[in-house]
């Protein structure tokens, strides 16, 4: 499990992304992907799963 915050996420659209505490990176994360309901600024804790354009951020819940 990795930890990082939700930078962005739109709720109708059903996206965002999450900034990993650790590396800085940012991963995509689909509403389907999500375990909890998260809002901007929330900590998370998340795996990583290989996507059709790279790394996604799923089981995502609040820290």
């Amino acid at each position: 499990m990795s930890n990082g915050t939700v930078k962005f996420f739109n709720e109708s659209k059903g996206f965002g992304f999450i900034k990993d505490a650790n590396s800085s990176k940012e991963y995509f994360v689909h509403s389907s992907g999500l375990t909890e309901t998260i809002n901007e600024n929330d900590e998370v804790t998340f795996d990583l799963q290989e996507g059709k354009k790279g790394l996604n951020a799923v089981n995502v819940k609040l820290a």
